[in-house]
């Protein structure tokens, strides 16, 4: 605020008043300390917010070269992001004459969620009885790291391939991404899709009539 002192009494004449100017700059405190919480505030919300994502790999860490198309069904699932959010999957290798091999689930907790926990159940136990530990403050963050290490090198570890089709939306990866670590999933690979993948869905999808006019491409 601004103040000004004209002076008491009366002036000779001739000489010009004199007038003081103060200026109070208080208010203007209170409005800066208000924007600087503003814009610290604006500068948390706008963080980047990232997610570690295996891309697409020729080969899949872990296994072998020669295996890469040979893994065993106990541990290996492929993932089929497809239309609709449907998420279709199959275990081992497919089974061009056998369309009920190929499953169809979706996103839901009920759904790939609980499919990927069933198979790789060992590993989510002791995960999660890792994490309780470390909760509890039973063990430190290095221990926690080094122990989660050694418990997805086990041998019963799953191992997932993830191939989006066209119809698939960056969310239905984001949402594959997710389970994956929700169900301690640590070798996985997103690869795209082969003849032989639109071959199984289209052959699902017509309840085998596919496989009966068509030879199933190579895989």
């Amino acid at each position: 605020m601004a103040e000004v002192n004209t002076g008491g009494g009366e002036e000779k004449k001739g000489k010009p008043k004199k007038i003081s100017l103060r200026v109070d700059f208080t208010p203007m405190v209170d409005m800066n300390m208000l924007l600087i919480t503003f814009f610290m505030f604006c500068t948390t919300l706008s963080k980047p917010q990232t997610m570690d994502i295996v891309l697409p790999t020729k080969n899949i860490e872990g296994l072998k070269e020669e295996d890469q198309s040979l893994a065993p069904e106990s541990k290996s699932i492929t993932l089929i992001l497809g239309e609709e959010n449907k998420v279709y999957y199959y275990f081992g290798k497919p089974k061009f004459d056998d369309y009920t091999s190929l499953k169809e689930t979706d996103y839901s907790p009920n759904g790939l969620r609980t499919m990927l926990a069933e198979r790789n159940e060992k590993i989510v136990k002791e995960m999660t009885q890792l994490r309780i530990d470390r909760a509890k403050k039973k063990i430190s963050e290095e221990v926690f790291k080094e122990k989660s290490e050694e418990i997805k090198k086990d041998e019963s570890a799953q191992i997932v391939i993830i191939k989006p089709t066209d119809a698939a939306t960056y969310k239905n990866l984001v949402d594959a991404l997710d389970e994956m670590a929700i169900c301690s999933v640590s070798r996985y690979a997103v690869v795209d899709m082969a003849d032989a993948d639109n071959y199984l869905v289209e052959n699902l999808k017509t309840k085998g009539a596919l496989s009966t006019q068509a030879p199933a491409p190579k895989n």
